[in-house]
């Protein structure tokens, strides 16, 4: 008997909702794959609620967590490491050098970088020099980057309104010649009327993948898009799969909290839990929306 693919996931994690850890472990072991899910900062909730208690955890219990992790010899088992919100500056350069030795250890390793710093409407909710961290430490070693239009553009420098906008946003990242990116959320000047785009790039060329545009925007989305994405390829999918896969049960999820007025992204819904069933085992294509 073979091990399931083997995830490291370090990210937020909230006591009520669905975002970081709290939105991507449940698909992610839904679909089959087993997860180590260190957290960066342990909340009550999103900040959007009027009180918000918890903090980002503090350096040397952190640092003793990504200890405990090399004891177990868990950089060299696992197959992905994802990267989200990290709330501290020392945090962020820990997770920096834990990524690091990783692939230095384990060449089979691939890491997914999703640089969570910000959004349109908020902008960004991180501070500068945690962001630093992520341009010119993290970005550098992905394999992977799920960057959506407002931290590409904070990113890069550039706005991003157009096909040539994020072709020069990708030469401008710090990425890896071989390195795929995975610009999210994205509506450019071409977008059909009703649509949203997730835009991958990478050694092989472009490939545009067009969604429909809900009404509803939740926190814990794009946390729960990219857990997706390591869902999909640990089952064997290709990327540009992965992506539809994880576009279908995002708006599936999103669907089903409008329906039901809820203010988080629900996780519960049977069809949603059918399909990643179905993706672990390989049996059936997931549902559409």
């Amino acid at each position: 008997m073979t091990r399931p693919p083997f995830v490291i996931s370090i990210q937020s994690q909230v006591v009520f909702g669905h975002v970081g850890n709290s939105a991507a472990l449940f698909p992610m072991q839904a679909a089959g794959l087993e997860v180590a899910a260190i957290p960066t900062v342990v909340f009550s909730n999103t900040p959007d609620y009027p009180t918000l208690r918890g903090r980002a955890l503090p350096p040397e219990f952190f640092s003793d967590l990504l200890q405990g992790a090399r004891e177990r010899g868990l950089p060299e088992r696992a197959d992905y490491i994802l990267t989200g919100y990290i709330g501290s500056l020392d945090v962020a350069e820990m997770v920096a050098d834990f990524v690091a030795e990783a692939k230095g250890a384990n060449p089979r390793l691939r890491y997914i970088c999703d640089p969570v710093m910000g959004d349109t409407g908020p902008g960004l909710y991180v501070p500068e020099a945690i962001a630093g961290v992520m341009r010119d430490r993290l970005l550098p070693m992905a394999d992977i980057a799920t960057p959506n239009p407002f931290e590409l553009a904070w990113l890069t420098g550039r706005q991003i309104r157009t096909l040539d906008d994020l072709q020069a946003a990708r030469a401008a990242l710090s990425l890896a010649e071989a390195a795929h990116l995975i610009a999210t959320g994205c509506v450019l000047d071409d977008t059909g009327p009703g649509q949203l785009e997730t835009v991958l790039m990478g050694p092989e060329g472009l490939s545009r993948h067009p969604t429909e545009r809900l009404t509803i925007a939740l926190p814990g989305t794009g946390d729960l898009f990219a857990g997706l994405v390591v869902a999909g390829l640990g089952r064997g999918l290709v990327l540009p799969r992965a992506i539809e896969t994880a576009q279908t049960l995002t708006a599936r999820a999103l669907r089903h909290a409008e329906a039901l007025g809820a203010g988080e992204v629900v996780l519960s819904e049977p069809e949603f839990r059918r399909a990643l069933l179905a993706l672990g085992t390989g049996e059936a294509e997931p549902p559409r929306p």
